[in-house]
């Protein structure tokens, strides 16, 4: 082990376990600094320059913090992309590229789409880029993720139509008709607060996140409610769920007439996808 790896875990074993403070030190190594990868697994010393020693310890700081290393980066890779993140937005997560995946696969002939709370822009910029015939339009309420949203799909070269939307306001909603609707919205409620690491709730952002616990299907049942409204004949809501609301989610989604409800679940055999047509 050379002098920089070691600093490096020294540094972050009282913050982090030590399967992640490896990937860490690798990806601070490698991705972050430039330095060879055979170099470091080879435990070669290496003289970082005035500058260099200055970022490491600039990244080391923020990460004893527990900010997560996306937002130190700039970026999260998200469905083969690298999607540029700050603090105004969540961090994209694999669950949720298997909601764009599902999309994908199940609906390759759609053209009007619409994602509700889109964060960075990652599933309405993923789903424009994978279904290349497609109109998607994306609403958020918050500027700041919406800033992010565009610089997103400028640096991808997307076509995403982004509007600051609040879904609680009837403002600006009607007359739109969209095959998909799909949404992540927030699912976390107030007492799962305490499960949750330090990473995700000093820094991502809590208009994303959390629900009340008296009322968890808020946004669910908002949007669904749109759905009747918005979605065409036949058309389909995608959500991502709170893996212990499976069953109060088909029973609500039923109750607003949508059909052939299915709960899907994800890499981790939690149910995290919600499906169903109009």
């Amino acid at each position: 082990m050379n002098r920089i790896t070691a600093y490096i875990r020294q540094s972050l074993q009282e913050s982090y376990p030590q399967e992640e403070i490896k990937a860490l030190s690798m990806l601070i190594c490698c991705d972050m600094l430039g330095l060879d990868a055979l170099d470091i697994y080879m435990g070669k010393d290496i003289i970082l320059s005035e500058c260099k020693q200055r970022e490491l310890e600039n990244i080391i700081f923020r990460l004893q913090k527990n900010e997560p290393i996306q937002y130190i980066r700039g970026f999260a890779e998200f469905c083969g992309r690298n999607f540029k993140v700050a603090s105004g937005v969540l961090i994209p997560r694999p669950e949720t590229a298997e909601l764009v995946e599902l999309i994908v696969k199940e609906n390759p002939n759609a053209r009007h789409l619409l994602d509700i709370g889109t964060g960075s822009g990652c599933i309405a910029i993923s789903l424009d880029k994978k279904l290349p015939d497609v109109d998607v339009e994306a609403w958020d309420i918050s500027e700041e993720a919406l800033a992010i949203a565009r610089k997103n799909n400028e640096e991808l070269d997307a076509q995403v139509t982004f509007r600051r939307q609040d879904v609680f306001s009837a403002d600006g909603i009607q007359g739109a008709s969209y095959d998909i609707i799909v949404s992540n919205p927030p699912y976390v409620t107030e007492t799962e607060k305490t499960e949750m690491e330090a990473n995700v709730l000093d820094w991502e952002p809590e208009l994303a996140l959390f629900v009340p616990d008296e009322d968890p299907l808020r946004f669910y049942r908002r949007i669904a409610e749109l759905g009747r409204e918005l979605l065409r004949p036949g058309g389909k809501l995608y959500f991502e769920i709170n893996q212990a609301y499976g069953q109060d989610m088909i029973r609500m989604i039923e109750m607003n007439q949508y059909r052939d409800v299915r709960v899907i679940k994800d890499i981790f055999g939690k149910d995290r996808i919600l499906t169903a047509n109009r």
